[in-house]
């Protein structure tokens, strides 16, 4: 089978879709003898992560006009060329979803779409004008054209019906990879700003309003005030790359409530410095208004962190295991979780984190979405049976 998997980047650029695409297309290709073709566009990062698809090598191509849609019709060509039996954009409301659509039209063969919960409705209220507008000159005629569209969650699906869309639906959710507990040790990017036998909870990921990182800042004030004594030797260490200059925000807020001694600002963090920042930390949080599937807090899980997160993140089953504590993206709310971190004791969290592990392993490896989405291929080429992952109510 010949599959093209399009993207809006091929980098760190698109933060966690990135490694969700790159492992998806590996894992396809090594497991399921997909031939796997990635066509994507060119960003600042291109040139230093492309390597990290090996051994498959990624068609990028330059964007034409604003970057934000990123139009080349150099990919259209490529595409086109290289004759695939099915397509999978990853992500919508850019260029390779039209792409995609025009791609099946002419070759009369059917594409995918994952959505990345950018359908939800916190997501949706975002530039709301502007997804309107895309909406009606190409964005929703490219949904309605998939053969199938693919979702992390049961929510994802609910909201996939509430926006109007009547496609099969298939339920797969990301994967992870599973850290060698053997890895040599690398420090940690606070090492030289917070003292070795401190504690830390870690967020990683964008720095954008959606996460609700100044909820997190104002509860974090509340909380070490609440319980300073089990407080003061924990740590905030914030990794991630700033988006919309969100991060200046943050910056002034943590000067205003004076948390600059213990609220540290990492920058993004890759590859061995990112594994390091979850092997050295003490618990994580993610506490965000709204997620598709976060790959952060499954990656936390696969370092054996207990999680504090919002039911945003849609991951039930995370709290159904004992593996997370639940939180609303509120300050109060945020306030109480972190005041019940700092009173457990490190057994009470070391459990958390081990049941993390458990589920992680049991119910997000790459080889199980690797095979359902192979069986979705398979049945929107017309082979076999109607998958169980598969909804079309």
């Amino acid at each position: 089978m010949k599959a093209a998997l399009l993207t809006f980047s091929v980098s760190r650029a698109y933060g966690g879709v990135f490694e969700i695409c790159r492992r998806t297309a590996q894992t396809l290709a090594k497991e399921q003898a997909v031939d796997v073709s990635v066509f994507g566009l060119e960003d600042e990062f291109t040139r230093a992560d492309v390597g990290e698809w090996r051994p498959l090598e990624p068609h990028c191509f330059r964007a034409r006009g604003p970057r934000a849609y990123g139009f080349a019709p150099e990919l259209m060509r490529a595409l086109d060329a290289a004759q695939p039996e099915v397509a999978h954009v990853q992500g919508i409301w850019t260029f390779p979803t039209l792409a995609a659509r025009r791609w099946a039209g002419r070759a009369a063969r059917p594409y995918l779409v994952t959505s990345h919960g950018l359908l939800e409705p916190w997501a949706l209220r975002q530039s709301r004008w502007k997804k309107l507008l895309a909406a009606l000159l190409f964005e929703k005629t490219s949904l309605a054209g998939a053969a199938c569209l693919h979702v992390n969650t049961d929510q994802e699906r609910r909201h996939i019906r509430d926006y109007g869309l009547r496609n099969p639906v298939c339920v797969i959710p990301n994967g992870v990879d599973l850290p060698e507990d053997n890895e040599a040790p690398v420090l940690p990017p606070w090492s030289d700003r917070i003292p070795a036998d401190a504690k830390v909870l870690l967020y990683l990921g964008p720095l954008h309003p959606k996460k609700g990182l100044p909820q997190l800042l104002q509860a974090w004030s509340m909380a070490r005030r609440a319980v300073l004594a089990q407080a003061r030797d924990w740590h905030l260490g914030i990794a991630g790359w700033d988006q919309e200059g969100h991060e200046a925000c943050l910056q002034a807020q943590v000067s205003a409530a004076g948390l600059s001694k213990c609220v540290h600002f990492l920058g993004p963090q890759f590859g061995a410095a990112r594994a390091a920042a979850y092997r050295n930390a003490q618990a994580f949080i993610l506490p965000s208004f709204s997620q598709g599937l976060p790959m952060a807090v499954l990656e936390a899980w696969a370092h054996r962190l207990p999680v504090l997160m919002t039911r945003q993140c849609h991951l039930p089953e995370g709290f159904a295991a004992h593996a997370a504590m639940p939180l609303e993206p509120t300050a109060d709310s945020i306030a109480i979780g972190l005041e019940n971190l700092f009173r457990a004791a490190a057994k009470d969290r070391e459990e958390m984190g081990r049941r993390g592990r458990e589920l992680v392993t049991a119910r997000f490896s790459w080889s199980r979405v690797a095979a359902s989405l192979h069986e979705v291929y398979r049945w929107v080429l017309g082979g076999g049976a109607k998958p169980e992952c598969v909804v079309t109510a």
